[in-house]
C-alpha cells in the first residue's frame, strides 16, 4: 500500500484532496451567506494552502493582517482622492511600492503580509473605483470573503491529517547536524578531501533554511514544538563551525608545509581523535561532554605560551590548537542544543545550554536595500504608467489589467528573474481561459445546485491541486486554478455572459503581458547586480565594523555573512562557471570579520596608548575594504601587512598573558586572511639594528 502511494504520489494526492475540500467549503459558506464575490473565498483557500499545518496557520495570520491593512488603506484613500484620478493613481502606486520595499527587506515568510497589504488595496480599489460611495462596503466584503477562504483552508489543512512543522524541523535539524559534523570531519583532515566547497555552501544554506522554518513554529499545532530561541541558539552554534573549521584547515596546511609535509605525532593523534569524536560524539550527554572536555584539555596542553620571542611557527600552532578547541566546543554545544530541541522540556538539559539560551533574539539577515528599492520602483512605475494608460484609453476593464500587473510585480519583486514565473502565469492563464470557456458554455448551463458544481469542478481541481504540490508545475497550476475561479463561473447564479467573460479574460492576459514587459524593462538584469550588491554589502560591513568603538556583535556578523553566502551560492551557480572562488572569498571575509571583532574587543579593553597599533591596523583594514571594486578587487597593500606585524610585536611584549594570547590569535587570523601568500611573521628589528 505504501509503495502504491509513493508511486501515485500519495502525499501530493492527499494535499490536493484537502485543497479541494477547503475550496468547496469556502465557496459553499460564501454562497450560503450571500457574499457578493464568493470566488475570492475559493481562490484564497488555494493561495494559503500548504502541506504543513503550522505554515498554513502562520500564512493565514499574515494574510488576514495584510488584507485588513490593505482594506483600511483603501477606505482611507479613495473618498478624498476619487475626483483626482491622477492623485489616486499616484497614491496607489506609492502604497504598493512601500509595501514591496518593506517585504523585500524582511526576507522571512512574514514578508507575505506586507506584499498582501499592497496588492489587497489594488484588488479593492481598481475594480470599484467608479463607485467610491461603496468603497467601505466593498472593502468589508473583500475582507469577509478572503477571511472565509483563509479560515476554511486553515481548518481543513490543520485538522485533516495535519503535517507538523515540528517533525520536519527536527528531522532537518538532525540531518543538518550530521552534514555539519561530516564537513568538520573532512575540513580538519590531514589530507585534502574533495567536495569541501559544496559542503560549505550546503551548510550555509541549511542554516538559512532552518531559520525560515522556525518562523512557523509558534503556529504549529504540535504541543511538543521546540522553543524558537532553542532553534536560534542552534543556528548560532552551527554558524560558528564554518569560520572555525576553515581556520583549523588553514593552520594544519601551514603546519604541514612548515614541517616538510610531516605532522608531529602528537598533533596527528589529536586530530584523529577529534575527527572520530565529531562524527560519533555519543548519545549520552554526560559522556559526550566529558569526552569533549578531555579533547579541549589536550588542545590547551599543546598550546605554546604566548611570549615576546615567539616565532611564526609557534604562533601558527597556538592558533591551530585554540581554534580546534573552539571547534570542539561548538560541536558539543550543537549536540546539546539538539538534545534540548527533542526533549520538549522547558528546563535546560545542561548549564551550558542555559547560557546559550539566554538573551536569544531574531537571526540577523542580510538586507539588500538597493534590490528592495529597485523592486519598489518597478512596482511604482508599473502601477503609475498602467493607470495612465487605463485612464487615457477609457477601457472599462483596464482597471483589472492594472490590478493584476501590480499584483504580479509585487509577488515576484524578490525574484532574480521574474520573467520565468510570469511566463508560467501567462501559460496558466491561457489554459484557464480555454478551460473556463469549456466550463462556462458547455458544462455550467447543465448544472443545477452546488453538489453538481462541486462534482463538475472536481476532476480539474484535483489534478491541478496535485500539480501544485510540485515546485516544477506550481507556476502553471496556480494561475490555472485562479482562472477557473472567474467571477463569471463562480457566483450566486450562473449568467453565462460571453462579453463579460471575454473582457475579463482579455484583461487578465493584458495585465500579465504588461507585467512581463515592465519586468523585462525594469528587473531583467538583476542577478549580476544582486551578486555585486551582496559582495559589496559584506565589504562595507567589514569596513564599518573595523572602526566602531562599541563591543562587537560576533553573532550578528556571522549570521549576516552566512546569509549572504547562502544568497550568493545559487546566483553564482546560475551565471558563472567559476562560482567556487567568490564563495571562498566570502568565507575568507567572514573569518576576517571575526578577527576584526576580536581586535575591536581587545582595543576596548586596552588603554588608549597601548591600543594605538590596533587602531592603525583596523583603520587600514577599513580603508582596504571600503576601496574594493567587486569587478576587480585589489589585494591588500603591503603597508597594512607592516602594521599587522608591528601590532603583533607590540602585543607580544604586553605583560598580560591573556592580552598576548588574544592579540596574537586575532592578528594571526587577520594576517592569514589578508596576506595568505606572504612570508611568515618576523619580529621587527629595533631601529638602528640590522634585521
Amino acid at each position: 500500500m505504501n509503495a502504491f502511494g509513493e508511486r501515485v504520489g500519495w502525499p501530493a494526492a492527499l494535499f490536493s484532496l484537502k485543497c479541494f475540500a477547503a475550496a468547496m467549503l469556502a465557496l459553499y459558506v460564501a454562497l450560503s451567506i450571500g457574499l457578493e464575490r464568493p470566488y475570492w473565498a475559493f481562490l484564497t483557500s488555494y493561495i494559503v494552502a500548504q502541506p504543513l499545518a503550522g505554515a498554513v496557520i502562520s500564512k493565514a495570520v499574515f494574510r488576514i493582517i495584510g488584507t485588513l491593512t490593505g482594506a483600511i488603506f483603501s477606505v482611507a484613500v479613495v473618498p478624498p482622492l476619487v475626483n483626482a484620478p491622477e492623485l489616486l493613481s499616484l497614491a496607489m502606486a506609492l502604497w504598493l511600492a512601500l509595501c514591496v520595499f518593506v517585504s523585500l527587506l524582511d526576507r522571512t515568510p512574514r514578508s507575505y503580509m506586507f506584499v498582501l497589504a499592497g496588492y489587497s488595496a489594488c484588488l479593492i480599489v481598481f475594480p470599484d473605483v467608479d463607485t467610491p460611495q461603496t468603497i467601505f462596503t466593498v472593502a468589508t466584503l473583500r475582507v469577509q470573503e478572503i477571511t472565509i477562504g483563509i479560515l476554511c483552508g486553515t481548518l481543513v489543512h490543520g485538522v485533516v491529517f495535519p503535517g507538523s512543522i515540528t517533525d520536519l524541523l527536527l528531522a532537518r535539524a538532525a540531518a543538518m547536524l550530521r552534514d555539519a559534523e561530516r564537513w568538520s570531519h573532512d575540513a580538519i583532515a590531514l589530507e585534502p578531501v574533495e567536495g569541501l566547497a559544496q559542503e560549505r555552501r550546503r551548510l550555509a544554506q541549511d542554516i538559512t533554511e532552518l531559520h525560515q522554518m522556525s518562523v512557523h513554529l509558534p503556529f504549529d499545532i504540535s504541543r511538543l514544538a521546540p522553543r524558537v530561541r532553542t532553534v536560534r541558539a542552534m543556528q548560532d552554534q552551527l554558524s560558528l563551525l564554518l569560520p572555525l573549521g576553515a581556520a583549523v584547515e588553514d593552520r594544519l596546511a601551514m603546519l604541514k608545509a612548515a614541517s616538510g609535509g610531516v605532522v608531529p605525532r602528537q598533533v596527528e593523534t589529536l586530530i584523529a581523535d577529534v575527527r572520530a569524536w565529531i562524527v560519533n560524539p555519543g548519545e549520552d550527554l554526560a559522556v559526550r561532554n566529558a569526552a569533549a572536555d578531555a579533547l579541549i584539555a589536550r588542545c590547551s596542553a599543546l598550546e605554546p605560551a604566548a611570549r615576546a620571542e615567539m616565532g611564526w611557527a609557534d604562533m601558527m600552532r597556538l592558533s591551530l590548537f585554540a581554534r580546534l578547541a573552539a571547534l570542539i566546543a561548538a560541536h558539543r554545544d550543537c549536540r546539546d542544543l539538539y538534545d534540548q530541541m527533542v526533549t520538549h522540556r522547558r528546563e535546560a538539559v545542561s548549564a551550558r545550554v542555559g547560557e546559550l539560551l539566554e538573551g536569544r533574539r531574531n537571526r540577523e539577515l542580510h538586507r539588500d536595500y538597493g534590490g528592495a528599492a529597485r523592486g519598489a520602483f518597478a512596482a511604482f512605475v508599473t502601477v503609475a504608467l498602467g493607470c495612465a494608460l487605463w485612464i487615457g484609453s477609457g477601457w472599462k476593464d483596464g482597471g483589472s489589467a492594472v490590478m493584476l500587473a501590480g499584483v504580479f510585480l509585487s509577488l515576484f519583486a524578490g525574484s532574480d528573474n521574474p520573467l520565468a514565473p510570469l511566463k508560467g502565469f501567462m501559460i496558466g492563464t491561457i489554459a484557464a481561459s480555454l478551460l473556463g470557456a469549456v466550463y462556462g458554455y458547455a458544462i455550467m448551463p447543465r448544472l443545477d445546485g452546488f453538489a453538481m458544481l462541486a462534482a463538475a469542478y472536481a476532476p480539474m481541481l484535483l489534478l491541478l491541486g496535485t500539480m501544485m504540490a510540485s515546485p516544477r508545475w506550481m507556476g502553471i497550476a496556480l494561475p490555472t486554478l485562479l482562472g477557473l475561479g472567474s467571477p463569471v463561473l463562480l457566483s450566486d447564479r450562473y449568467v453565462g455572459a460571453f462579453a463579460s467573460y471575454a473582457n475579463g479574460t482579455v484583461a487578465q492576459l493584458v495585465g500579465i503581458w504588461y507585467a512581463i514587459i515592465m519586468a523585462g524593462l525594469l528587473q531583467s538584469a538583476g542577478v549580476e547586480r544582486a551578486i555585486r550588491r551582496t559582495v559589496r554589502a559584506g565589504w562595507n560591513d567589514i569596513a564599518n565594523r573595523a572602526t566602531l568603538m562599541t563591543p562587537p556583535d560576533l553573532r550578528g556578523w556571522i549570521n549576516r555573512m552566512l546569509d549572504r553566502i547562502a544568497l550568493l551560492a545559487p546566483r553564482l551557480a546560475a551565471v558563472r562557471s567559476d562560482s567556487g572562488q567568490p564563495l571562498y572569498d566570502a568565507l575568507r571575509d567572514l573569518r576576517t570579520g571575526v578577527a576584526i571583532g576580536e581586535l575591536r574587543q581587545l582595543r576596548l579593553d586596552l588603554p588608549v596608548d597601548e591600543a594605538a597599533p590596533l587602531a592603525d591596523v583596523l583603520t587600514g583594514v577599513s580603508a582596504h575594504y571600503r576601496g574594493l571594486d567587486p569587478d576587480a578587487p585589489e589585494p591588500a597593500r603591503p603597508a597594512l601587512l607592516t602594521d599587522i606585524d608591528g601590532a603583533i610585536s607590540h602585543l607580544s611584549d604586553n605583560p598580560g598573558a591573556a592580552i598576548r594570547r588574544e592579540g596574537i590569535l586575532a592578528l594571526v587570523s587577520l594576517r592569514r586572511n589578508l596576506f595568505p601568500d606572504s612570508q611568515g611573521y618576523r619580529k621587527p628589528s629595533p631601529i638602528g639594528q640590522p634585521a
